[in-house]
């Protein structure tokens, strides 16, 4: 009986070990999506402005920076997760503002995450090369959206974007709605080279500086 369960624990960790080996880790790099956005209405909508946008991720470490252009600006978020703070840096119609965030404030940004479930199904398809699995996304408040996800690529940084760090792998494609609006996020590259550590620096003019408590107490206020 102890032979037994030897072999099996031989089997396990030998499983574990081939898995482990075939996934590639990514400690510094960048990936670029495309937006794309669908609108039921007829009229414009102002987020119909970022269709045709990207989104850069570029990671190095514990830091994470996510940079959304599109027609309407730039907005670019800077993380460093070993301290936990952040700063999100917007720039629209020639406007330039600069929100600081806490360890605190960035775990209550983005709390609606913390328990996010991810149900993985039997469809795939091929992203940028990658074969993705399709998963299901189900957050407590019951909303749920798309992910398709390379489960031979994982990031060290889990705190490069919350959603996705429970997800055994890494998001190639995800969609999910909002109102009649349908967003949609596609990898069009991957990336391995050395990132710059400049890219990470919090800026130290150039901006309104607001903080977060102020930002969304701005935002309480319609304003």
């Amino acid at each position: 009986m102890k032979n037994v369960k030897a072999v099996g624990l031989f089997v396990f960790l030998l499983a574990s070990a081939a898995y482990s080996f075939a996934q590639k880790t990514i400690s510094e790099g960048t990936l670029v999506y495309d937006i794309v956005i669908q609108s039921g209405n007829k009229e414009p909508q102002m987020a119909d402005a970022l269709d045709g946008g990207t989104v850069t991720v570029l990671i190095k470490g514990g830091q994470s920076r996510s940079d959304m252009v599109s027609a309407l600006g730039k907005e670019t978020t800077i993380h460093d997760s070993k301290t936990g703070n952040a700063v999100i840096l917007k720039e629209y119609s020639g406007q330039k503002l600069m929100i600081t965030l806490t360890k605190e404030n960035w775990e209550q940004k983005n709390k609606a995450y913390n328990d996010i479930k991810f149900e993985t199904t039997d469809e795939t398809k091929t992203i940028a090369g990658y074969t993705c699995k399709k998963a299901v996304a189900k957050l407590p408040s019951g909303k749920s959206f798309v992910v398709y996800y390379a489960a031979d690529l994982t990031i060290s940084n889990k705190e490069y974007n919350t959603t996705f760090k429970n997800l055994p792998g890494v998001a190639l494609q995800y969609e999910y709605e909002s109102g009649t609006m349908q967003y949609k996020y596609t990898l069009s590259k991957i990336g391995f080279e050395p990132v710059p550590v400049s890219k990470f620096d919090f800026p130290k003019s150039g901006y309104r500086v607001m903080t977060y408590e102020e930002n969304q107490q701005l935002r309480k206020n319609g304003q």
